[in-house]
């Protein structure tokens, strides 16, 4: 059931009436039904991966705080009788029990992710090497399993919980249904965020009382989704699939073009659902992480990725970066780099293996194909590049004071990471990587602006009020994006007079009905971030 359906929308209506009317403890149940509901919608098979995910987390995770308290009781018991080494023993076999439940749910769920989301891809490189040395076209059969919708983000989501119970960041949960009901939150199982227990769950199962400001908070972010996703990115969306699919054909400024429209289209349709998700939430009561903070405007590649999807990076840097960096293992290895190589390059051994472990696991987590794990690495690379070159920075605003400080800088700082983001955003255009390369390549071997202005642009399966309309609203979506500056945009209008808002978000809704992307040539019911 995408958002962008009437299905939802009459889905959603429905729900809001009635968790407002049932008696409030049977809010959080109504939920988990609305859920259960919406999901089978992506087929009942799939219903059976996210059940194994929730019953094998809530389990392992019962069992670590069984672990764990378990040792709390002997300890109460025994601390006066018990001496220091004792102690210290039943610490570490509560926590080596504890460890094994947490391994089990861990090799479970992200075993079960790698055999439905990455066996082709390995079994079909397996084949490919096969095929070198003389073997069949598909020597090893390939399973193809359905990949089930949102998988990534609620077993991401169940294995943050089991480590963060693990770590003793909070008590497990006890109830099943209620953590069910944290995994399958309708809103945020198409594509995130990626929420954390602690953050979600206690609103998530709270009470709710109907307050209006609230609610109209949330419709309003739910209407500016809808005018980013149906306005902008499903009209330039047209565009991508045309100059993606025709690579040998549309080169040069072509692949400029590519780069700036896929960077609009991915932006409006990725926060247009996620300004849904939170919206539909917030209607309900319930408050979900914020996934983006303008990127746009990030003056550096680090900076860009701390505020693009940014429950996504907070995972992998709570659960991958910092644990591998500071690793058992990681302090040997870098005591070996220290005593061979020294002290120079102990000192970033740690950070560029973990930083590119990351990037890995990224570019893994997006697809199961070689461009998104070039796409990962080649993040990776260049924010270490960056880091690097900062003292070389430093040096040059030592010299030129002033510059660092101008608007002019700092405007070229933001192109800059806008062009050179969207040159290895294009991996995701093309999906293949030696034809992404060639791509990129011929931006200087046949540039030619005479395209821009000679009509063809015109010839890309978007008309000119196609373009039109996917401009303004870019542009619109730019001044809120400026205006967000000085706080929520939300929150400037109810200060503004009733007419003004009403006028405000009519024409919002206006728009959406008039110029929205429907019927024949367009695809309204998927969003970009589905396949992960």
């Amino acid at each position: 059931m995408s958002f962008t359906s009437f299905g939802f929308l009459l889905f959603f209506g429905v729900l809001l009436l009635l968790y407002y009317i049932i008696p409030k403890p049977w809010q959080w149940r109504l939920l988990l039904a609305g859920s259960i509901f919406f999901y089978a919608f992506a087929g009942w098979g799939a219903m059976a991966y996210m059940a194994a995910t929730i019953l094998s987390t809530w389990f392992c995770g019962r069992k670590i705080g069984t672990c764990f308290a378990g040792h709390e009781k002997w300890l109460a018991e025994n601390r006066a009788t018990s001496d220091r080494e004792t102690r210290k023993t039943k610490k570490a076999q509560a926590k080596a029990a504890a460890r094994r439940w947490m391994l089990a749910g861990i090799l479970f769920n992200f075993g079960m992710l790698a055999v439905v989301k990455y066996a082709d891809f390995l079994l079909g490189n397996v084949n490919g090497i096969i095929g070198l040395f003389g073997g069949g076209e598909e020597t090893v059969p390939l399973p193809h399993f359905l990949l089930p919708m949102g998988i990534s983000f609620y077993i991401f989501q169940s294995m943050g919980y089991l480590l963060d119970v693990y770590r003793n960041k909070y008590q497990p949960q006890k109830n099943l249904g209620k953590f069910a009901l944290f995994v399958s939150f309708f809103p945020q199982l198409i594509q995130g965020p990626i929420s954390r227990y602690d953050a979600l769950a206690p609103s998530l199962l709270a009470e709710h009382r109907w307050d209006t400001a609230t609610a109209a908070f949330g419709l309003q972010r739910m209407l500016w989704g809808f005018f980013k996703k149906l306005v902008v990115a499903d009209r330039l969306m047209a565009v991508v699939r045309t100059l993606s699919g025709n690579p040998d054909e549309y080169q040069g400024v072509y692949v400029l073009a590519l780069m700036a429209v896929y960077a609009v289209t991915l932006y409006a349709d990725f926060t247009g659902g996620i300004d849904v998700t939170i919206g539909a939430a917030q209607c309900l009561g319930i408050e979900v992480a914020e996934n983006f903070n303008r990127p746009f405007f990030s003056k550096s590649t680090a900076e860009y990725w701390r505020r693009w999807h940014i429950t996504m990076g907070s995972w992998f840097r709570d659960y991958i970066f910092y644990p591998v960096s500071i690793s058992k293992t990681m302090l040997g290895w870098t005591q070996k780099v220290k005593a061979k190589f020294g002290a120079g390059a102990a000192k970033r051994f740690p950070v560029y293996l973990a930083t590119m472990l990351t990037w890995f696991v990224t570019g893994v987590w997006h697809g199961a194909s070689w461009n998104f794990i070039v796409w990962g690495l080649l993040n990776g690379v260049i924010i270490l590049i960056s880091q690097e070159l900062e003292p070389l920075y430093a040096r040059f605003h030592e010299r030129f004071p002033g510059l660092g400080r101008s608007f002019g800088w700092r405007l070229f700082q933001v192109g800059r990471t806008f062009w050179l983001m969207g040159a290895v955003r294009v991996l995701d255009c093309y999906r293949d990587v030696p034809v992404t390369f060639r791509a990129v390549g011929t931006i200087f071997t046949r540039f030619d602006l005479s395209v821009l202005w000679d009509g063809s642009m015109l010839a890309l399966g978007a008309s000119g009020a196609d373009w039109l309309a996917a401009g303004a609203g870019a542009l619109l979506m730019l001044a809120v994006s400026l205006v967000q500056r000085r706080g929520s945009v939300r929150e400037q209008l109810a200060e503004k007079p009733l007419a003004l808002r009403w006028a405000v978000f009519g024409a919002l809704l206006l728009a959406v009905v008039v110029f929205g992307a429907y019927g024949v040539g367009f695809d309204a019911n998927q969003f970009i971030y589905n396949q992960f």
